[in-house]
Formats: C-alpha cells, sequence, structure tokens
C-alpha cells in the first residue's frame, strides 16, 4: 500500500469517530425512556425540515452490534457517542432506568471488546423534556441536575470507560436553541439566552466534579468554534466581527480555561458569583475543538437579517453572517477553507498559552449526499478532499507547536441532522433510512487506509 498520499501523525495519536444519541439512536419510546426538549420540538409543524424526526433515525438501539463491527473493520482507536440522559433518568432526576442505562453496558462492553475506546458525551443537546418544562437551561437548577446525572454515569462506568466528555457545543444550545429558536427548545430570546450559556459552563464544571468524585478521568468538553473573519477593515465591521468572535468563541472557552468571562460579553450576563467561576475552571485534562468552516461577520446591514446555518436571525442583532466568496461549498452550503483550521488552531495557542492542555479534535467532517451508484458503491471524492486537506491543515497547526493528540471524524452514519432532518449526510457510512442497510463509503476505505499508514 502507498502510504505517501496520506499525511503523518504520531503513531501514538488517537483517531475516532462520533455520533450522538438522538442523531442516531431510534427507539424514542421503548424501555423506559422519557421523552427529551427533542422529541416535543419535533412534534411542532415546520420545525424540522420534511417533517423529519430522530423516531427511527439509524435504528443504532437494536443495530449497535451491526456499528460496533464497522467501526472494528474501520480500524478506530476510539468511539465518540453520547448517552441519552432520559434514557437513563426518564425525568432528568430521581431514579435510574435500569433498562436504558443496561442498553449502554452493552454498548461499552461491546466496544472494549472490539479494541475500541468508549469516548462518550454526557449530554449532546437532549435534555429531559421534564426538566425544559421547568425552564431548562435557563433555570440553574438543571446544571444541579446534571450534576446527579454525571455521578450515576461516573459510578456505573469509571472502570470500563477511559475518557470522558461532559457537554456538546453549549453554544449551540444557547444560540439555534434559546437565542435564534432555530433548535429545541425553540426560543427565539436573543442576548436574553445568555443566561443558559452561563447554566451550561456551570453543568460542565460541576459535571467534571462528580466524575472525579466517582472515580473517573480524563475529562474533557467539546466546544464548537470557528475562526472568525471581519467583513472588511472598516472599524463598524471589526467591532461587530470582534463581538461574535466573544460571543461565539471565547465565551465558551475562556471561563473553562481562565476562569473568567470576556469583557466584550460581561453587559449582557447576568451577576456571575465568583464561586461559579471557580467551579466552571475546574482543572480538565484536554478541551475538545469541534470545528468545521470558518465564519465572516461584519456589521448589521440595512433589511437584511443575519443568516446561520441558513436560517434568518434576529435583524436586530449588533453583527450579520455574510457568505464566505471563493472557495468550494459542501451541500450544507457551508465553505470549505482548511487553512481556516489551522488559523483557529493557533489562535488557541497564542491565546491560552501554558495554559491550554491538550487538544482533541472531537468533530469535524462535511455534508455530501452521495449515494451508492448502480453498483451499490457510494463515492464521494469531495468528503475525502475535505477531511485530507483539513487533517493536513491539523498537521501544520501540529508542526507550528499546537498539542493535538486525536481527530474524531463526523460522522460514523449519516443521521438525524436537527433543524435539516434527513436531508443532510456526514456519514462515512450511508444509512438507507426505509432499510437501514448500512453502505461504507469511499471515504470509510480512504480513513481505513489512512489509520493503517498511521500505524505502519
Amino acid at each position: 500500500m502507498d502510504t505517501s498520499r496520506f499525511p503523518s501523525f504520531p503513531s501514538d495519536f488517537v483517531w475516532g469517530v462520533s455520533t450522538a444519541s438522538y442523531q442516531i439512536e431510534g427507539a424514542v419510546n421503548e424501555d423506559g425512556r422519557g421523552p427529551s426538549t427533542w422529541d416535543a420540538f419535533v412534534a411542532e409543524p415546520g420545525r424540522i425540515h420534511n417533517g423529519d424526526t430522530g423516531a427511527i433515525a439509524c435504528d443504532h438501539y437494536h443495530r449497535y452490534p451491526e456499528d460496533i463491527a464497522l467501526m472494528q473493520e474501520l480500524g478506530v482507536d476510539a468511539y465518540r457517542f453520547s448517552f441519552s440522559w432520559s434514557r437513563i433518568q426518564p425525568t432528568g432526576k430521581g431514579a435510574v432506568n435500569a433498562v436504558g442505562l443496561g442498553f449502554y453496558d452493552k454498548l461499552v462492553d461491546g466496544l472494549l471488546e472490539a479494541g475500541i475506546t468508549p469516548s462518550p458525551t454526557l449530554f449532546h443537546w437532549d435534555t429531559p423534556l421534564a426538566l425544559e418544562e421547568t425552564g431548562g437551561w435557563l433555570n440553574r437548577e438543571t446544571a444541579e441536575r446534571f450534576a446527579d446525572y454525571a455521578q450515576i454515569l461516573g459510578e456505573h462506568f469509571a472502570d470500563r470507560i477511559p475518557r470522558w466528555i461532559t457537554i456538546n457545543e453549549p453554544v449551540v444550545v444557547t444560540m439555534l436553541g434559546y437565542g435564534a429558536g432555530i433548535h429545541a427548545p425553540g426560543l427565539a430570546l436573543g442576548f436574553d439566552a445568555l443566561p443558559a450559556a452561563h447554566h451550561l459552563l456551570l453543568a460542565h464544571g460541576l459535571g467534571v466534579q462528580a466524575l472525579r468524585s466517582a472515580g473517573a478521568s480524563n475529562i474533557g468538553i467539546a466546544n464548537n468554534h470557528a475562526l472568525t473573519w471581519s467583513a472588511s477593515e472598516s472599524e463598524e465591521d471589526r467591532a461587530a466581527a470582534g463581538l461574535y468572535e466573544n460571543i461565539t468563541n471565547w465565551l465558551f472557552a475562556d471561563p473553562i480555561l481562565t476562569g473568567t468571562y470576556p469583557e466584550a460579553v460581561a453587559p449582557f450576563l447576568p451577576p456571575v458569583p465568583d464561586s461559579d467561576l471557580a467551579i466552571i475552571s475546574t482543572p480538565i485534562d484536554w478541551y475538545g475543538i469541534n470545528s468545521y468552516n470558518p465564519t465572516l461577520v461584519g456589521a448589521p446591514t440595512t433589511g437584511d437579517a443575519a443568516l446561520m446555518d441558513g436560517h434568518a436571525l434576529d435583524a436586530a442583532l449588533p453583527f450579520s453572517l455574510r457568505e464566505i466568496q471563493g472557495y468550494p461549498r459542501t451541500d450544507f452550503d457551508w465553505p470549505v477553507v482548511p487553512e481556516a483550521f489551522t488559523q483557529l488552531l493557533v489562535s488557541f495557542k497564542e491565546r491560552y498559552g501554558e495554559s491550554l492542555p491538550p487538544l482533541f479534535i472531537t468533530e469535524n467532517g462535511a455534508s455530501y449526499s452521495d449515494g451508492p451508484d448502480d453498483a451499490g458503491r457510494v463515492q464521494d471524492q469531495r468528503r475525502i478532499t475535505y477531511t485530507d486537506a483539513h487533517l493536513r491543515a491539523l498537521k501544520a497547526a501540529m508542526d507550528a507547536g499546537v498539542d493535538v493528540r486525536g481527530y474524531f471524524h463526523w460522522s460514523l452514519l449519516d443521521n438525524f441532522e436537527w433543524a435539516a432532518g434527513y436531508s443532510q449526510r456526514f456519514g462515512l457510512v450511508h444509512v438507507d433510512y426505509q432499510t437501514q442497510k448500512r453502505t461504507p463509503k469511499d471515504s470509510y476505505y480512504w480513513y481505513q487506509e489512512l489509520i493503517r499508514s498511521n500505524l505502519s
């Protein structure tokens, strides 16, 4: 095998794939699982493309052995999945649903038997509906309930799970769920959504403490980050881009890594006790970055609403998101700019210096809609090109001194892509949602060869 065509990484670099519970599991009404905020959200007319839901998704709840076998054949070191909180605690608090917890026992044991390190996320957006109905992440108590939930999982799995992630992308829950109303719970509060950000970060810190008290170790978070570009050098555009960058990047990284909020964001936050910041900045073992593309931001434009994921946001916001021109685009209409990935990672090293723990790339990937041809082959060369370019960009950041320990591709399977339903395909494995047939794509075999080349 010619390995020269693959980027080269250290021999101990971790190769993985990622998924999330609501996006793949299905079985939403089985074995005592309680409803989540996403179950309620998808039932609201007009919320999801084509009226899709996660009720069946990839049926991973019943087909997990097949999916483990796919990962074993792929050759990954680790699998990042997420626990469904309401499968384990149907109302988000109180007694444990033994059958729901038992599903994850089988999943974790199956992964270990296959030589794959389970690397779970405790919360990937599917808040138990009972907690959402009492305020969700706008309610400080939800952070306390999360700590209880983390304690349960830590005590049950600490002896079998060697890598943990507390929360996935609190920025998206805050901005799209509570700020813009594009994701569950569908509230459009604008800047009044920022208390949710604080409570999510507080839950992270409390979760780290709970996991550690239960004997778990090697704990991090998966935060979404995008390099922010100013639409021009004008003072107005630079100020708007700076505010946006603080709200979407540093609001979620600074408290964890420095114990402070960015000064630019302070006017939009409720009073924050120093004791909360001490909890949020509880030391972590590594920091996870999810990243897909950069963002171009300018001052508000007359008559044009800002756009996020193709949805219009409140035109009264003090910034507007512009379209990045001159680059290829994915089928989700996201620009493909690998060099921005390098710049983002280097910016973390520059901002945090010695206080920056080792990094993992906990998500990176692209949506391309290629399906099986007449011979049953899925030729998704664009995904291969995207992934190869971003891994080379990642290696360039490592060569510049950024300490990155692993890469988790998003995603193992095509799945329910939130508000976009089943219209977007991020998987290395094609899923026929009518038959649930799994078909590894050309990108799956390319990733398989990449991993093997870095072991030789």
